[in-house]
């Protein structure tokens, strides 16, 4: 499902905050195994991330470490109780048919017709 607060963690993590997402957090516990994608939907290219996540929440030491830069991109207007903490093992490009069919076609090419397409 969408995910509006995230943030990556160094060395190789991704923090996603958990702010309306209680179906996620039940798939998570049952699969811990992950694929989230990120992708500029004016350039339409993007990466598809994937490895294994763990649900952090309050109770647990840690919590704190990890809430503070969501919590910096929240500016405190968006409560989540708890963190899917991703651990990425695999990564890969995602780029629109587009650019495998034609691929002389820019990025500045591909704004513009995504404008088009969604009325920018």
């Amino acid at each position: 499902s969408p995910k509006e607060i995230f943030t990556y963690s160094l060395p190789d993590s991704i923090l996603v905050a958990n702010v309306a997402s209680p179906q996620t957090v039940k798939n998570i516990r049952e699969n811990p195994q992950v694929c989230i994608s990120f992708i500029d939907i004016l350039v339409q290219k993007g990466y598809q991330l994937k490895g294994e996540a763990q649900i952090l929440i309050r109770k647990q030491p840690d919590f704190v470490q990890f809430e503070l830069p969501l919590l910096e991109l929240t500016e405190g207007k968006f409560p989540f109780a708890s963190i899917t903490l991703i651990q990425i093992e695999s990564a890969k490009k995602i780029l629109a048919p587009r650019y495998h069919l034609y691929p002389e076609t820019t990025e500045e090419e591909q704004i513009h017709r995504a404008k088009q397409s969604y009325g920018f």
